[in-house]
Parts: structure tokens; sequence; C-alpha cells
């Protein structure tokens, strides 16, 4: 459905004040950003190099949309693992400069209102790529806004598991604990201490674009108790009423935390 300006605009308007009356809104939102490709097809264009530069640059908007609802965490899925191993070489490189353009024009900025973390693993990426990441993070680590978005590039959620047990019983051997003090003491809160996010609140709300409905190996810890959206839009058209549908369904969810 497509809605003329004023229209849009009216209901916009709406569907924010509906958001601010309703329930309490989620302090950490999750975004799988899924549907560049299909979405460059869709509208004619020559190959999907297209459509990542503009899912890349919608980025921008969304956390716009986010800071102005008091929304401080935000984590991205950028591409995952199997997005690095499995697509074309060349689209895959096209899509590295992009990330490297973005972060740099976009987050890394001496204005930025957005403190930069990063989730999955740097030594896939290509070198010039998980350069101007530790840059971003560097150069927003004194941010004074409170706002935090965490890029998961190079990210798979099984992997983020087993680094934490890793790191988990490494810190253990080092403690000079054995393996069976570690398997009688440990629990969930130490396996949290050594994921990527350690120190985050987990997800309160995922949202994934295209119409998919599945996480994608996507925060799988974290994520155990957050709520789910499934959109149709694809992410580079995924508009702010589409934002603010989610947070709708959000706050008129009664959220038990497995209870």
């Amino acid at each position: 459905m497509r809605l003329s300006d004023p229209v849009y605009a009216y209901y916009t308007r709406r569907l924010r004040r509906q958001v601010r009356g309703g329930g309490e809104l989620p302090r950490h939102i999750g975004l799988i950003m899924d549907g560049n490709r299909r979405w460059a097809r869709q509208m004619g264009m020559a190959g999907p190099g297209v459509g990542h530069r503009y899912g890349a640059e919608h980025v921008d908007h969304v956390l716009s949309w986010c800071e102005s609802l008091g929304i401080r965490h935000v984590t991205v899925y950028v591409c995952s693992t199997e997005n690095l191993q499995r697509r074309d070489a060349a689209e895959v490189d096209f899509l590295m400069g992009l990330i490297e353009r973005v972060v740099r024009d976009k987050l890394a900025r001496p204005d930025a209102r957005w403190q930069v973390h990063l989730a999955g693993t740097l030594d896939i990426l290509p070198d010039s790529t998980a350069h101007a990441l530790k840059e971003a993070v560097d150069a927003t680590r004194h941010c004074a806004t409170g706002a935090q978005v965490t890029l998961a590039i190079g990210y798979g959620g099984r992997q983020e598991v087993v680094d934490a047990l890793r790191d988990l019983m490494t810190e253990s051997a080092q403690a000079g604990l054995s393996l069976a003090d570690l398997a009688e003491s440990f629990g969930a809160d130490d396996i949290a201490r050594h994921l990527y996010t350690a120190g985050q609140p987990d997800p309160d709300l995922v949202i994934r674009t295209s119409g998919e409905q599945r996480m994608s190996n996507f925060l799988l810890w974290q994520s155990a108790y957050s709520e789910l959206y499934f959109c149709d839009a694809y992410w580079p058209a995924f508009r702010e009423i589409d934002f603010l549908r989610a947070l709708r369904s959000y706050t008129e969810r009664q959220r038990r935390h497995g209870r």
C-alpha cells in the first residue's frame, strides 16, 4: 500500500502517539536486515550491490527513529559468517567496502550519537574492514548520549556460544580450576559474561524484515525470551510506520519471560 505524503505523515504521527501512550517500550532492539538483494531485483536494479547500498545507508534512518523514542540499545545483524563464506566474492568485496564507508561516514563522526560495539569474528573480515570497525569503536568510546549500537558482522550465534565456553574454560584453567570444578560450579551467568555482547541487556524485541520467519543464527542465547516481529517489507523499504507498528505490537503483548 502506497500512501500520499500528507496521509503518510498523519498516520506516522498517529502511530507515534499510540506507541508513546502504550505500554513500556523495548530497551534493546535486535534488527535482522533481510531482503536487500530481493528488493533490488523487485525494483529492476542492475545488481544486488544497489540493494546493499540502500540497505546499509538505511541503518542511519532507523537509528534516528530509535533515538527519537529513547531506545538506547540496538543490535544490527550486518552479515553472518555464512554470508561471507557462501556469497559471490565480488558481492562480498562490494559489501565490505560499503560497510567501511557507512561506518566511517555515519557512525564514527566527531558528533557521533551512538557508541559502537562489535559482535562477531573480525579475523575472517578483510583487514581494511576490520580496521574501519575498530576505528569506529575507538572514535565513539566516549560518546555521551548513552546510546549503544552493536554491529553483528562475521557473526554466528552458535559460534558465539562456543567461543564463550572456550573463554570460560580458559579463564577457569588460569584460575587453577579443574574441568570437574568448572562443571560443578558454572551457570548461565558465567556463559553470558563471555558472550560478544557481555554487559549489554538482552534484546526485548527482535525485528526481521522481508517476510522470512526465522532467526538465522542471530543472538540465539540472548533472544531466549525476546518478542519476535516479522515484517513483510524488504529492509531498504522498511518505513517508519513499519517500525512503529512493530513497537505497537510489542507494547500490546504480555511478556512472560518463560513463566
